[in-house]
């Protein structure tokens, strides 16, 4: 069967703030409803996974992170019928990194795949319409040493 790959790398960035843990998340526009996901993205050919992770968390927040500890590998299948683009079935293979901000001030994304990028209590996600690879982060935070 002939499919194709898309690498992508995504910060999870957790802090606390006011008195509880958020968890910077941004609103993909690219599917037939918006729905909250990671920051990150694609890979572009030259990068290392951590600069793709470092260069999507700040296009689509405005925040300069640095790497932190590889959480964990995820991958995904999307249907052909559900890409926006391209006739054949894709498998999304996912590296998540802890990350750190480290400069920046929050604002959203212009002209890309996401429109919004948000600090959200940690307590609020499952009331959220999200993605899958939120939830699979949040438990790889957990998870982790």
């Amino acid at each position: 069967m002939q499919f194709d790959t898309r690498f992508a790398a995504y910060g999870v960035i957790i802090e606390s703030r006011r008195g509880s843990e958020h968890i910077l998340l941004a609103l993909w526009n690219e599917s037939d409803r918006p729905r909250w996901t990671m920051p990150g993205g694609g890979a572009d050919l030259a990068e290392t996974a951590e600069q793709t992770m470092v260069r999507e968390v700040w296009e689509e927040t405005g925040y300069t992170v640095e790497p932190g500890p590889l959480l964990g590998i995820d991958t995904h299948h999307v249907p052909a019928e559900r890409r926006l683009h391209g006739t054949l079935p894709m498998k999304a293979v996912r590296a998540l990194y802890g990350a750190t901000i480290i400069g920046g001030e929050l604002r959203h994304e212009v002209d890309g795949s996401t429109d919004e990028a948000r600090w959200i209590p940690l307590s609020d996600v499952h009331t959220l319409d999200r993605v899958e690879l939120v939830d699979v982060a949040i438990d790889l935070w957990g998870s982790r040493p």
